[in-house]
């Protein structure tokens, strides 16, 4: 799967409509909550890859959990949680990512690791991407390992 045919494939089966940033396609955001979430992530890819990350996955699960986003930052490994509110009436998203879900995504990333035969050496962080509204924020090294 390339980055363009996840895109390509995500907008098809995903949504009817298609909204355009900078040159990369995104599904219109509606419907349910888990809709606006996939809308979310992908913008989040779209961003990111603006940004100069290249995307090696989305929605990695494991029994632990989900990281939304794993992405390549030069040579450092980044897992991404993406984080979407329409308002911030329920708070700012990035304050979403409590120490509750910092632990579940750093289990998830040891997973990651583990199975892909990278040692600890392996150069990696956590970002969080927050998107209220239409405005993104990005917070590169957002917390550490909670192990």
């Amino acid at each position: 799967f390339t980055e363009r045919a996840f895109s390509q494939k995500f907008a098809r089966r995903t949504f009817d409509k298609v909204l355009y940033v900078g040159e990369i396609e995104l599904p219109q955001k509606k419907g349910s909550a888990q809709l606006r979430g996939r809308w979310g992530e992908a913008a989040a890819a779209a961003y990111l890859r603006q940004k100069g990350y290249a995307i090696d996955a989305a929605n990695y699960r494991t029994r632990f959990g989900e990281i939304d986003l794993i992405a390549k930052d030069g040579r450092t490994l980044v897992f991404v949680e993406v984080k979407y509110r329409s308002t911030n009436e329920s708070g700012l998203p990035e304050e979403a990512v409590d120490l509750r879900k910092q632990r579940q995504i750093s289990r998830v990333a040891a997973w990651y690791l583990t199975e892909k035969g990278l040692d600890i050496y392996t150069p990696c962080r956590f970002d969080v991407v927050a998107i209220e509204g239409e405005e993104i924020r990005l917070y590169r090294d957002a917390f550490f390992y909670q192990g």
